[in-house]
């Protein structure tokens, strides 16, 4: 017995359920033309993932209700295919005037037009940028339907997303005479989650004897990115197909069944090949900011073009993910802008053929220096003055983001974001930060990557090879280097990784080999900038733990280990 498999690896919008079902009911009927019998939609599909405290209206989840009830009307007339669609249920009940959560990350089995079996997900993941304790009721049962011809069905148990990350339910699924498991997703991306994600679920393919389909869904919402990457694995964890990662996908394979036995029929050329770091972490910024900006209606993005690295790399990314046309920079020089910046700024927004203007901040820099002379009479010039000149150019760019409509990317990077080498309302002020949790260290690795790689066809390496070599610089005052108020980035990235990412206490990464005072430095720039993190836009997380949901500290507070 042959069963096809079609994994609808979709680009949803979250609150979008219309759209977001007449997608579904495109995919099945393609689907179905195809030979598929079965069709996997990603977790949470008719709603979007995260909806976040729209699943705590009751509007919102009724009208879901009433796009799986659209779904199934529109494929009534697929016979004997079964259609896999992600959706929340239910509400609250009140007993004894008490509020009693009974809503569900549900998934229904859609066939010939009505809604044969609904499994409610067991295992709520609240962790990282998770939430779902919050919003969800754990389910206890089973799900295992047939699909394929009368008399030599295939039976599917069904789990969603943490589910197969445990023992249990697999197991009861198993139990339940299921001979593949279906796993539907919405994991978000960071850097090596897809290898994790193939290796674990290798490991419930192998403990429970049964193949496994792992539907992923792809897309940018607010923060986090869906990099797709959908899968089929074999009884022995051998990879029997592969979707393309960060697009949408069709992803269609081959059950073939003996019995009881079941395994998916492997087809090389069906298998995506694997990727570097560097090429997921590319198109993670660059679906996540061409996402941010789609879903969102903005026409285009506009950023200020300082000729360093940080504001290049934000600018290769935007013109990837937008067409030059939709992206305009600004150079916005102050008396301390080298001549090797202007020329550098000049020469690569004419590689990317990119709108490029130049206004120079001198003229509002003197005025403020001005009207503050009196307040400022008999004090030196230190980091006020030079923030002045941060705040001056992020007037001027949300000045020409408020008459144009084109949102700010900045430019800021996970380094300063960490230390607070960044100004309030200067160079964060904006709508998105694209390279937010990408730490300095990485900026130059992925500049250096896109000059020898051409993922989207610009024709040519885009960053200046002096951008990416001269030292960093925020060109606040005379002959400044970051490396004059930070350790070397080397250094302090390292650190951030071992404090912010993975949680080490002081004393184990001075034992690790760190100088005392670089730790202590660092550290404490950390806790003491929280405040300023808090003010800051969303941004791309593309790390397991960013200065996003998944970083929440205190603003006040005595700890420090």
């Amino acid at each position: 017995m042959t069963l096809k498999l079609c994994v609808a690896q979709l680009n949803f919008v979250v609150g979008d359920l219309a759209g977001n079902a007449q997608k579904i009911v495109d995919a099945a009927h393609t689907a179905y033309t195809e030979g598929a019998r079965v069709l996997l939609t990603p977790e949470l599909s008719i709603c979007g993932y995260a909806a976040e405290d729209l699943y705590l209206r009751p509007s919102f989840v009724a009208a879901c209700d009433d796009a799986v009830k659209t779904v199934a009307r529109e494929t009534a007339g697929l016979k004997g295919m079964a259609i896999v669609v992600g959706h929340p249920q239910g509400g609250d009940s009140r007993t004894r005037s008490v509020a009693v959560q009974q809503r569900f990350n549900a998934a229904s089995v859609i066939r010939h037009g009505v809604v044969e079996q609904t499994y409610a997900k067991r295992e709520l993941p609240n962790y990282q940028v998770f939430d779902e304790r919050r919003y969800f009721t754990p389910g206890h049962g089973v799900c295992v339907f047939e699909a394929g011809e009368a008399g030599h069905a295939v039976r599917i148990g069904l789990l969603i997303c943490e589910d197969a990350w445990f023992e249990a339910p697999a197991c009861a699924a198993q139990e339940a005479g299921a001979q593949v498991l279906a796993v539907i997703n919405a994991s978000p991306f960071h850097v090596g989650k897809s290898g994790e994600r193939v290796a674990r679920m290798a490991e419930r393919a192998k403990a429970t004897g049964l193949p496994l389909v792992y539907a992923h869904l792809v897309g940018g919402q607010d923060e986090v990115v869906f990099d797709g990457a959908s899968f089929a694995l074999n009884v022995n964890g051998q990879l029997a197909a592969r979707a393309a990662a960060f697009k949408e996908n069709l992803l269609y394979t081959q059950l073939e069944s003996v019995g009881a036995a079941a395994n998916f029929v492997v087809d090389a050329a069906n298998i995506s090949p694997d990727r570097s770091p560097e090429a997921d972490l590319w198109d993670a910024l660059v679906l996540g900011v061409r996402d941010y900006l789609g879903k969102n209606g903005f026409p285009g993005a506009i950023l200020g073009l300082s000729g360093g690295i940080d504001s290049a790399l934000v600018l290769a990314i935007a013109v990837d993910a937008l067409g030059a046309e939709r992206v305009r920079t600004v150079m916005m020089p102050s008396p301390y802008t080298a001549d090797i910046s202007w020329i550098d700024a000049r020469d690569m927004a004419a590689r990317l053929q990119v709108r490029y203007d130049e206004i120079s901040i001198v003229p509002e820099f003197e005025a403020f220096k001005a009207s503050l002379a009196g307040e400022f009479k008999g004090l030196a010039e230190d980091t006020t003055e030079e923030n002045i000149q941060a705040r001056v150019r992020g007037v001027m760019l949300m000045a020409l983001s408020n008459k144009f409509g084109s949102i700010v990317l900045t430019t800021g990077n996970k380094s300063e974001m960490a230390t607070g080498y960044c100004t309030l309302y200067g160079d964060m002020a904006g709508g998105f930060a694209v390279i937010k949790d990408v730490a300095k260290t990485t900026v130059f690795r992925l500049a250096r990557w896109r000059n020898e790689n051409d993922p989207y066809g610009t024709g040519q390496n885009p960053i200046p090879e002096r951008i990416i070599t001269r030292p960093p610089s925020a060109e606040l005052r005379p002959d400044q280097t970051d490396q004059d108020s930070l350790p070397p980035y080397e250094v302090l990235d390292a650190i951030l990784e071992r404090y912010m990412e993975n949680d080490q206490p002081l004393e184990e990464i001075v034992a690790a080999g760190f100088a005392r005072a670089d730790v202590d430095r660092v550290t404490k720039l950390i806790k003491i900038n929280e405040y300023k993190r808090r003010q800051a836009p969303v941004g791309i997380r593309v790390t397991h733990r960013s200065f996003g949901k998944d970083w929440r500290y205190p603003i006040t507070s005595k700890f420090r280990a």
